[in-house]
């Protein structure tokens, strides 16, 4: 392979003896008074000064006094990419191989730090080698950070991570420290600068987005902030040149645009309208670029109202976010208030109602903006989805909505001193190895990276393209990509062809136009009628009501995972319709209906003990294949008797998977994910720390076996303080050796006492307040078929039981043969584990 030589003179822009005299000159007087300017621009492994493509100059290390005693390695990239947006700061670096800080003087208040990264190879440095710890003082910025890993998986050549701290000194501590945890590992920065600001995170006017409710918001004035997105909406990227006086870059919000809803229309100020700042909203909180232009929903009233204007932002899991909205209503004839009104949705929850540019900025022409805050609940990347919608109850004129700049600001974790957020994952073609072994004249240009103060586009121009990759929860090839909209028109794409889709007119007349008669149940999501297809097939449609506080996402999910899973212990979801902003799920009947309407408050007959056995266990077989058939596994997140549904045959089926998630959980590494589920069955420690793992799911089926075993409510406020929980009373009833005085009496005789015991233990041990503790649930459907096995033959096994002795497998990994522990056959062992593993064959 041909191989391409470049040579670069050590200052990348070739100066004449007289410019060069002059830019020294020019340098030591800005060193001079670098603090009193409040701007500092460090070229790292420069040896002089040297002015980048903007005209701005860059003081080189070597006697520079922000670092007296220089130490590591100065070096210049092997190769420059076409698209660097300048040779200052990033063609040359400086190589660190142990600790080292730089002392920057500034004056105290709060600043913009901007660190800026070329990962390339430095003569003989690997670039995957590169992972290391950057803090400012005790705040962690960047933590194993890799910034080649970054680099090719949003396929950018270049990085400029932005944050903003607030000094209460004069002076800033900067250390770059190689990963202890790589070996050979090295750190590296091209480029440093700081930019002395105001205080621009206001609090005032905050408020925290929270199950579609908010609430005032403030931080500390000490909290550090890490800038994620700054967009222009509407309008052209702008250069840090053309900024109000930061240096921030502002991205053109076009890479960000859900692809499949409705993209808007962009919009300019009119030619003889003048932007006003306000007294609220300083000059310097955005350039007025970024004011003169907007993008809204676009002119047609009927369409606005049958769709969003959505963005989707990929962000770190586990940190609180600052929204900024920029708004100024630029184009007549809108110029009063009430003319036009509309909700700003984050993540599908209401962040604002009747939301009227003119009443908040006080009219055409001015400026104005808005924060809210959320928390980005999840594991490693997840998106924010913002989406704007008309919103009619005060009768406005026009049926749109405007958005003129968007920005989000990362805040610390108060607990760990943290910013840092993972390394973004890299594609699965992807090799580090080989791509750094490669020549660099085979590396075709990339598109532009992140430029000046834009820190941080990171992986969203990726992730928009690839979302439904990212969020694939099977190795299925049938898959659909929706959006999170609160009003849907259409899911636009859907590729799975095991589901239909129905029309509005279709499901009218399936359920006679939704006859209240025909209703079979009620839920969070809505009503669920029974109705007709297809010329007399059975069929339960579920309809959205408008007044839950699900939606759209939860109507996603379902139909996401129905798409991808199929098992004979899962409802089978038959098609969805989402038209005239409906949102209806179409499944198979189940004749018996829930779980639940067999064991207590019902008039239907009591189910015998061995037949509750047998629907335990198709409900262990469902949730076994959910946490085991798929690459990551999935979790249920609210297994509950009235989401265990039974068919003509009585055979149970789980459904309900609205609120499932995708679980990167091995053995019981967690996630961090909002609360949610059904009081009652809730595993204590995901209440408590947010933490949710597969042993969720397991401690709210052990509920529903103490459920199925004593049928009573799981929580009965009319009973005394100590019986109000079934799990808690069922808990003291079993330590006390009392449990069989709660068991439901019409059924009491038929269980033997070794499948009582075996079934008592493994509900037990499901509901222990560790998820450490409790079984995985292939070890709970294993021993729900011994428990079977026990009451079917319990004349061949009465009394091999010895008294203490225990069937429980409870093992961190199930294994792959069944027991030889156990006083059941080999060959009884075997059949049971032959289901455990093939549950097809059942």
């Amino acid at each position: 392979m041909p191989t391409m030589a470049m040579a670069f003179p050590t200052l990348p822009v070739t100066l004449t003896c007289l410019t060069l005299l002059a830019l020294l000159s020019i340098v030591m007087a800005a060193d001079s008074n670098s603090t009193a300017t409040g701007l500092i621009l460090l070229d790292c492994g420069a040896s002089s000064p040297n002015v980048d493509d903007s005209g701005r100059i860059w003081d080189g290390n070597a006697g520079s006094k922000f670092a007296p005693s220089v130490k590591g390695v100065a070096a210049t990239a092997s190769y420059q990419d076409p698209s660097l947006p300048s040779l200052v700061p990033y063609i040359t670096t400086r190589i660190f191989t142990s600790n080292y800080t730089y002392h920057f003087p500034v004056s105290p208040g709060r600043l913009f730090l901007r660190l800026y990264f070329y990962p390339i190879a430095y003569a003989n440095y690997a670039v995957f080698d590169a992972f290391f710890d950057v803090t400012a003082g005790n705040l962690v910025l960047l933590n194993g950070f890799n910034a080649s890993q970054t680099a090719q998986a949003i396929n950018s050549a270049y990085l400029v991570r932005e944050f903003s701290v607030n000094v209460s000194s004069g002076n800033l501590d900067l250390t770059f420290a190689p990963s202890a945890y790589q070996n050979g590992s090295y750190a590296f920065v091209n480029g440093v600068e700081i930019v002395s600001t105001p205080d621009i995170f206001t609090t005032s006017n905050s408020r925290f987005v929270d199950g579609g409710n908010t609430f005032p918001f403030s931080f500390a004035a000490d909290t550090g902030f890490q800038t994620m997105y700054r967009l222009n909406v509407g309008g052209d990227a702008i250069l840090p040149i053309y900024d109000s006086g930061f240096y921030r870059s502002w991205n053109s919000d076009s890479s960000y645009l859900y692809l499949f809803g409705a993209s808007g229309v962009t919009v300019s100020k009119d030619f003889n309208l003048t932007i006003q700042y306000t007294p609220t909203v300083p000059n310097y909180t955005a350039p007025f670029d970024v004011y003169g232009t907007a993008r809204s929903m676009g002119p047609n009233a009927q369409d606005n109202l049958n769709s969003n204007l959505t963005w989707i932002l990929p962000v770190d899991a586990g940190f609180a976010y600052l929204i900024r909205f920029h708004f100024c209503q630029i184009k007549y004839p809108i110029t009063k208030v009430n003319q036009m009104s509309f909700f700003i949705y984050i993540n599908n929850q209401t962040a604002q109602q009747r939301m009227d540019v003119i009443f908040w900025s006080g009219g055409i022409g001015r400026t104005a903006y808005k924060d809210y805050a959320i928390m980005a609940i999840g594991s490693g990347q997840v998106d924010i989805w913002i989406a704007l919608h008309p919103d009619l109850s005060s009768e406005p004129e026009y049926f749109d909505a405007i958005l003129n700049g968007l920005e989000v600001f990362k805040l610390q974790d108060y607990e760990s001193n943290n910013l840092a957020g993972l390394n973004p994952p890299l594609s699965q073609f992807t090799d580090l190895n080989s791509v750094a072994r490669k020549s660099y004249d085979d590396i075709p240009a990339v598109m532009g990276g992140i430029t000046g103060g834009s820190a941080l586009m990171l992986i969203a121009l990726f992730s928009t393209f690839v979302i439904c990759t990212r969020k694939k929860v099977a190795k299925s090839s049938c898959k659909t990509d929706y959006g999170h909209l609160n009003h849907p028109t259409e899911l636009r794409k859907s590729t799975c062809d095991l589901v239909r889709h129905f029309s509005f007119t279709e499901i009218q007349v399936a359920t006679k136009d939704f006859d209240e008669a025909l209703i079979i149940g009620r839920g969070s999501f809505g009503d669920v009628y029974n109705g007709e297809i297809d010329g007399g097939t059975k069929v339960a449609i579920k309809r959205f009501n408008k007044k839950s506080r699900q939606g759209f996402h939860e109507f996603q999910t379902e139909i996401e995972m129905l798409c991808n899973f199929r098992h004979r212990h899962l409802v089978s979801l038959i098609g969805y319709c989402e038209e005239k902003n409906e949102m209806i799920l179409v499944y198979d009947y189940m004749a018996h209906g829930t779980l639940r309407e067999h064991l207590y408050n019902t008039r239907n007959p009591p189910l015998p003990w061995q037949q509750r056995l047998e629907i335990c266990i198709g409900a262990a077989r469902g949730l076994h294949y959910l946490h085991t058939g798929a690459e990551l596994g999935i979790i249920h997140r609210d297994v509950k008797s009235t989401n265990i549904l039974l068919d003509d045959r009585f055979m149970a089926k789980v459904s309900d998977f609205g609120l499932s998630k995708a679980s990167p959980d091995i053995d019981n590494t967690h996630m961090s994910t909002a609360v949610k589920g059904t009081f009652g069955y809730l595993d204590p420690e995901y209440f408590r720390l947010q933490r949710l793992t597969k042993k969720s799911d397991v401690y709210s089926f052990g509920v529903v076996l103490f459920e199925t075993l004593c049928a009573r409510p799981v929580i009965n406020t009319e009973l005394p303080e100590e019986q109000v929980s079934l799990r808690d009373w069922a808990l003291s009833c079993w330590k006390n050796g009392v449990l069989e005085e709660i068991v439901d009496p019409r059924v009491k005789e038929e269980i033997t006492p070794e499948c009582f015991r075996i079934f008592a233990e493994i509900a037990e041990k499901c509901v222990a307040d560790r998820s450490i503790d409790r079984p995985s649930m292939g070890d709970v459907l294993w021993n729900l078929e011994v428990a079977l096995q026990l009451q079917q033959d319990s004349a061949s096994y009465n009394g091999n039981c010895a008294e203490g002795a225990s069937f429980l497998r409870i093992s961190a990994v199930h294994q792959d043969k069944p027991s030889t522990n156990s006083t059941i056959s080999i060959t009884a062992q075997e059949a049971i584990f032959s289901d455990i593993a093939h549950p097809e064959g059942r």
